[in-house]
Order: structure tokens, then C-alpha cells, then sequence
């Protein structure tokens, strides 16, 4: 291996690292040949000068072949996905994956897990009693061909240059940097073999990216990735400033889930899930419009068909098909508690962030990495954003096990206010595509 500090030395002037260097960069930090403080302060120099696109491409291949990359050539339908930068009680891969498979599609999704003060797709998975998410490759698969959908996480061979990466830069403050977000996340979307994807970039205060033109450059520099790598792509632009349904909290989440497989539940929830969903058949060209897509994945909800897709995956996973029947087979929170308006006015999220906060207070979230989640606390929103509502009317119910209530109340007392007037923003803000 050449001197690495020729590599650093040229990110930290700003310059364009080469081919060469990406890639020597990439597979000796994965084999162990260069050094976490090597690498922390290339990442540091990344985000710093940032990426070009073509340096920004080079990149996001090398850490996509520095693993497996799965491939399903015994399954004919076309492969898509949908990716969520993720945010207050957005559980919309959990009914759209059934819902697009029972419309044709196979969804190899692989997920992630809750930190910080988002929710893991895994995470809430694993609140449905039994379900296994840890699948090896060939358990993967074997889902994928008979349900339509897998649902899974990370594997140790799947891109391990995105887990040492994503790792080192969670402890030296070099998460936000939109290069890094965007090879990380494409690196392990494109691992999955898809011919097209589907990227939900939020914006607003529960968002990763809060800033709404940060977040569009996110989208635009994860579409260059996937025009890069031939993959046909959507990204649209979607609120976060409120939450997303009328739950946060993974049990709760998993029965709001249920609702919209049912065809109920909250309208913001199921017009995302179609409006993902049917723009995941029309990139597959399985409908030649957006709003025919939107149609066929609101029948699928309808007349039980993505339900019955969602029974199959369960019972594939490991979990116990009963508790869509049963909801009981759920453990409740031992306790609920309101939180009621102090005062008369309209009702404006001020820091959402604070509210996922207060779930991770309640133990429903993570702290730290290892931290053991409670599936069973969370937030009912009683009232939506923009409300009209009166002094001592309840508006967040609050489903805890008795810890971190009092520092949980103090979150969500700071996370909104009522105001004369408040006009909320749209649930879509913009949508591109590749």
C-alpha cells in the first residue's frame, strides 16, 4: 500500500481524491490496513470540501463492492424498494412493502435500527411478537421468493465498509455530512440488487436533515448515485415537521400498521404508502401513470390482499400470524397518562425532535448503541397540527412503564405550542426523479 497520508493530504487541500485512491482507501480501511485516526480524518477532510460527483460515484461503488451484493435470479418481478431518512412515527414501510408486493412487485427491504430520536424500521418489526429480522442471505431470499417481500437488516458481508464507516462517524461528530449520508445509504440500497428505488427525504424539525435545502440536496446527490449505477429513482420531499399518523412508539406503530393494511387508520399514513407505493409499480413500469399506481396499492390496502401479503411475511419471519387477529397478543404499556392544553390556541410542533426524545425517556428508544428498547411505550397524538383546541383539553396520551415520565413530560411540554394562528405546511413538498 502507497503512504495513506498522500490520500489525506489531498481531501484536506480541497483537491479530488483519484480512483486509485478511493478505492485503496476503501479496501485497506476494511481489511484492517489503515487506521481508525487515518480514517477519521479523511472523513473529516470529506466533510469539510465535500465530494465531486464523479469522486462522490467512485466512492459510493467502492464501498458497494467491498462486500456481497445479492442478486435474485430466480425471481422474475421487478425488484424495488423505498428508503425513508426516517422521523416521528413514520412507519410507512411497514404496510407499503406488503402492499406493493401484492400489486407485483418483490421488495428486498433491508432496514435499520432506531438511534437518536427516530424509530428503526427493525426495531418496530421486532415489537410483533417472534418476528426475526437477523436473516442470513439465503433465509433472505428464500422470503423474497415466497412472500413477495424480506425484511432485514445489515448482514456482516453486505457492505462492511458502510458499517465501519457509518460507526467511526458516529463517534466523531461526522454524521451530517450530505456525500457521506448519500454514499451510505445508496451503497446498501444498490447492495439489494434493485432495478428501481424510491427515497423518501424528509424535511422539518423531526427530520435528519432539518433544513428543507439541505434535504433537497440530499435527494438530488442520492439521484446522481442511482443515474451512476443505471437504477431508475424517485425522490420526493416529505413533512416531518409533524408527526407522521397519530402513534409513535414500536407497538403502537405496528397497530397503526395493521389499521392502514385494513384500509382504515390516518389519512397522512395511507396517502404516503400510496403515493410511495404507486410510484414504486410506475418505476417498475408495471402502470404507465403515478395515479394509476396510487390506485392499484389503495385496492391492495382495500380488499385485504396486502394484508394477506403482510400474514405470509410474518409467518415466514417467525412471528405469530395470531396477533393481526388478536390484538391482545400486544403487551400494553402498564400505564397512560394525558397531557392536556394549558391554554386556548391553535396547535404548531415547535421541536419534534424533543418528542422523540421523550420516547427515548420512556425506553423506547436508544440512548446508546446496546440499550434494550420497552416495544410497549409511546405517544398517542390526539390532536392533529393546526388544531383549534381549549385550555384542559388532552392532547398526547403518553403509554409508559413509570421510567423517565417526568423527564418525558418536560420534552413533549417544549416540543409544541399554541398559537392564534398556524397554518401547516404541505405533506409533500416536491418530488424528482432519475
Amino acid at each position: 500500500m502507497s503512504d495513506v497520508r498522500s490520500i489525506l493530504t489531498t481531501k484536506r487541500d480541497g483537491r479530488r481524491l483519484s480512483d486509485a485512491q478511493i478505492h485503496e482507501f476503501i479496501s485497506g480501511y476494511v481489511a484492517g490496513e489503515i487506521t481508525e485516526y487515518h480514517a477519521a480524518a479523511l472523513l473529516m477532510a470529506i466533510f469539510i470540501h465535500g465530494m465531486e460527483e464523479r469522486e462522490l460515484a467512485v466512492w459510493a461503488r467502492a464501498m458497494l463492492e467491498s462486500g456481497r451484493v445479492l442478486r435474485f435470479p430466480r425471481i422474475a418481478a421487478p425488484k424495488v424498494d423505498k428508503h425513508s431518512t426516517g422521523g416521528i412515527g413514520d412507519k410507512v414501510s411497514i404496510p407499503l412493502a406488503p402492499a406493493a408486493a401484492a400489486c407485483g412487485l418483490a421488495v428486498p427491504m433491508i432496514s435499520g435500527r432506531g438511534l437518536g430520536h427516530t424509530g428503526g424500521t427493525l426495531d418496530k418489526l421486532e415489537a410483533i411478537p417472534g418476528f426475526r429480522t437477523q436473516l442470513s442471505a439465503d433465509e433472505f431470499e428464500r422470503c423474497l421468493e415466497r412472500t413477495g417481500v424480506a425484511l432485514g437488516g445489515q448482514t456482516p458481508d453486505l457492505v462492511p465498509a458502510d458499517r465501519k464507516l457509518y460507526a467511526l462517524r458516529d463517534v466523531t461528530g461526522l454524521i451530517e455530512s450530505i456525500p457521506l449520508i448519500a454514499s451510505s445509504i445508496m451503497s446498501k440500497k444498490l447492495a439489494e440488487g434493485l432495478d428501481a428505488l424510491v427515497l423518501d427525504v424528509k424535511f422539518g424539525s423531526g427530520a435528519f436533515m432539518v433544513e428543507r435545502e439541505r434535504g433537497a440536496a440530499l435527494a438530488q446527490a442520492m439521484l446522481g448515485l442511482a443515474r451512476d449505477f443505471g437504477v431508475r429513482a424517485t425522490a420526493l420531499h416529505t413533512n416531518m415537521e409533524r408527526p407522521l399518523g397519530r402513534a409513535a412508539g414500536h407497538t403502537l406503530e405496528i397497530l397503526e400498521s395493521l389499521e392502514c393494511l385494513e384500509g382504515r387508520g390516518p389519512a397522512d399514513l395511507r396517502e404516503l404508502v400510496c403515493l410511495q407505493g404507486g410510484e414504486m409499480l410506475r418505476l417498475a413500469g408495471l402502470v404507465p401513470t403515478l395515479e394509476q399506481g396510487k390506485g392499484r396499492i389503495a385496492r391492495a390496502l382495500d380488499d385485504g390482499s396486502a394484508r394477506e401479503c403482510f400474514a405470509r411475511v410474518v409467518r415466514e419471519q417467525g412471528g405469530d400470524a395470531r396477533c393481526l387477529d388478536q390484538r391482545s397478543l400486544f403487551a400494553p404499556a402498564p400505564r397512560v397518562e394525558l397531557l392536556h392544553a394549558t391554554r386556548d390556541g391553535v396547535l404548531a410542533w415547535r421541536d419534534l425532535r424533543a418528542v422523540g426524545f421523550a420516547i427515548c425517556e420512556l425506553g423506547g428508544g436508544r440512548k446508546q448503541l446496546g440499550d434494550v428498547i420497552d416495544p410497549r411505550v409511546g405517544l398517542v397524538f390526539l390532536r392533529e397540527e393546526g388544531a383549534r383546541v381549549s385550555r384542559g383539553e388532552p392532547l398526547i396520551e403518553i403509554h409508559h412503564a413509570e421510567r423517565g415520565l417526568a423527564d418525558a413530560r418536560a420534552k413533549l411540554e417544549r416540543s409544541f405550542e399554541l398559537r392564534p394562528e398556524h397554518a401547516p405546511a404541505p405533506l409533500v413538498l416536491a418530488s424528482w426523479s432519475v
